[in-house]
């Protein structure tokens, strides 16, 4: 079997924390390295953002990564990437017949990728598969700007995109049932399989050791921690708000940081967006800047070392479709505070492994954080707890479950391809 796996706008490689990198680069590639280790080939297309980008990069064993032209070699707005799509597709098939490749399914993520899927099924014959990561609709609202809002034709091709692939993959039945409340999507479509995480990378470590390698406060200064690109739907300035409150009113508080991984950090404010900026702004209000610690975006293999750093993993989003970077935090055994908006609220059991929060509700999440740190006993609970949880979200069962829909797409197409004979 192999599979063209279509990651458009953003590579599986690109590091984390960046504009367009977070959760769905490291499904894609994680999954795609699963397939890869058990005997299928897997090719990922993505668009060349640099001049010098390598076109074709071994990620593993079976998995290729393949970076193809789509309009300028630079980053530009995702949304224009369609404007390149005849390319890309052509991109696509000029690769296929360079290196004799005969491709079975066609896996696409994000919209972009998925009206690209759509053209290349049109040229290929071969099934689709289509996975959002997140939702427009979802994103529009919990947006507070209009810079935040996502556009009336993303709504329209996610619409489009949920009519015409073959399958629909949803990270939990929140997610479905999105789909279906706000596109009328069709349930019978859509398979509802959650994202994994990589159970060797992300395991309990020792905190002290952590950090003195992170160069970060011994204990017994507490760390909250949280993951994720600098944007307004995070909810970074909620977890600011929390912080100030505790470190005023609860005295055995009165120390506690914020580790935030993601965006530029401290040291490179010539590279802060309009988001971190004001982040900096609230901070420098309240008083506490040396408590919150803007640490930049960090490579994958450094974030099992945050987790283990800290004393608890924060994820006040206002809208998280599955909530990769909690699960990474439960594998670590690390009490996860998370959003109770979207994802993380089907993987979180609330008062076992972890606790849910209000969206833009700094006092609920300063209750909660003060609940897991000044208590020992249930921090380590709860730790213990979220590691047995995460186990049930290996790669193995995850790559499993794909596959089941996979070989479902081409025993219906081939069964069709016989009675059309």
């Amino acid at each position: 079997m192999r599979i063209a796996m279509l990651c458009v706008h953003s590579s599986p490689l690109a590091g984390l924390g960046g504009k367009e990198a977070g959760g769905m680069n490291v499904y894609v590639r994680e999954l795609s390295r699963e397939l890869g280790r058990r005997g299928v080939m897997v090719d990922i297309f993505t668009r060349s953002q640099s001049a010098d980008a390598y076109r074709i990069t071994p990620v593993n064993r079976n998995v290729t990564l393949v970076t193809l032209p789509a309009g300028p070699t630079t980053p530009y707005d995702k949304n224009r990437i369609l404007d390149y799509r005849d390319e890309f597709v052509d991109g696509i098939l000029a690769y296929a017949a360079e290196q004799h490749h005969n491709y079975d399914v066609i896996h696409s993520h994000y919209f972009v990728s998925g009206i690209i899927g759509i053209e290349l099924r049109e040229r290929l014959g071969i099934p689709l598969v289509h996975m959002f990561h997140t939702l427009g609709a979802m994103k529009n609202i919990v947006a507070r700007s209009d810079e935040e809002r996502e556009t009336g034709e993303r709504i329209a091709l996610e619409g489009h995109i949920l009519r015409s692939a073959d399958a629909i993959v949803a990270a939990t039945t929140v997610d479905l049932s999105q789909m279906v409340w706000h596109y009328d999507a069709n349930p019978e479509h859509i398979r509802v399989i959650p994202c994994g995480v990589d159970l060797q990378r992300f395991h309990p470590a020792d905190m002290a050791d952590a950090r003195c390698q992170l160069g970060l406060p011994a204990q017994p200064t507490p760390l909250a921690l949280l993951i994720g690109r600098i944007e307004p739907l995070k909810g970074i300035d909620a977890l600011i708000r929390a912080v100030a409150q505790l470190r005023t009113s609860t005295p055995t508080l009165a120390a506690l940081e914020a580790i935030i991984v993601g965006g530029a950090s401290d040291e490179q404010p010539h590279l802060w967006n309009n988001e971190q900026i004001r982040l900096d702004a609230l901070r420098t209000e309240l008083g506490i800047s040396h408590a919150i610690r803007f640490v930049g975006a960090r490579p994958q293999s450094q974030l099992s070392l945050y987790h283990a750093a800290c004393d608890v993993v924060t994820m006040p989003s206002h809208y998280e479709s599955f909530g990769m970077a909690a699960l990474e935090a439960l594998a670590s055994g690390r009490p996860v505070i998370a959003t109770n908006a979207g994802g993380p609220a089907t993987i979180i059991t609330h008062g076992v492994d972890g606790l849910l929060t209000a969206p833009d509700d700094a006092s609920q999440l300063a209750d909660n954080l003060a609940r897991v740190l000044n208590d020992p006993h249930v921090a380590h609970q709860m730790g213990v707890a979220a590691r047995a949880r995460a186990e049930r979200y290996g790669w193995s069962n995850i790559g499993c479950d794909v596959l089941d829909v996979y070989r479902s797409l081409i025993r219906t197409a081939t069964n069709a391809h016989a009675c059309a004979c």
